[in-house]
């Protein structure tokens, strides 16, 4: 299965780049898509019509101000969707973060920090892992590097 990486403007992949990096050295195949929910409303409901015909298996979406891009997927598919807020210039990334965290009830959409590219890519990645013993293996990996390297810091004064 593959992740789909989708941001309402070529501007947010400033941000967005970390969800690729982060799937790459996990293995994951990703694909990255602007499709704007306002702007390309019917690109966006095609995608995400067949986005599990067309082999993914997870879809993290990224936008900022009204921030609705997720929401907008996530009613039209069954395939997790996971928000990342985009940090905006009038209120900070809290008008993105709002935006996405208050879905109505039967719509869920999983609501990363903003900017927090790389941890929905590491969310998409556990989402998967469920199902791929040899993810899991390189997710668990991760971890055990993770807490060695807090491990093995030193403050020296």
């Amino acid at each position: 299965m593959k992740v789909a990486i989708i941001m309402g403007s070529t501007s947010d992949w400033g941000t967005m780049s970390a969800a690729a990096e982060t799937l790459k050295e996990f293995g994951v195949e990703s694909s990255v898509h602007v499709i704007s929910a306002h702007r390309t409303p019917d690109l966006a409901a095609d995608f995400a019509k067949n986005a599990k015909a067309n082999g993914y298996g997870v879809i993290i979406a990224a936008a900022g101000g009204a921030a609705h891009l997720g929401g907008v997927l996530a009613s039209m598919t069954t395939l997790p969707i996971i928000g990342v807020p985009i940090k905006s210039k009038a209120l900070g990334g809290m008008d993105s973060l709002l935006s996405i965290v208050q879905m109505p009830s039967g719509i869920p959409v999983a609501t990363m920090a903003i900017d927090g590219a790389k941890n929905a890519a590491l969310y998409a990645i556990h989402i998967l892992a469920l199902n791929d013993e040899a993810l899991s293996a390189k997710l668990d990996e991760f971890r055990r590097k993770q807490t060695q390297k807090v491990l093995d810091a030193k403050i020296e004064f």
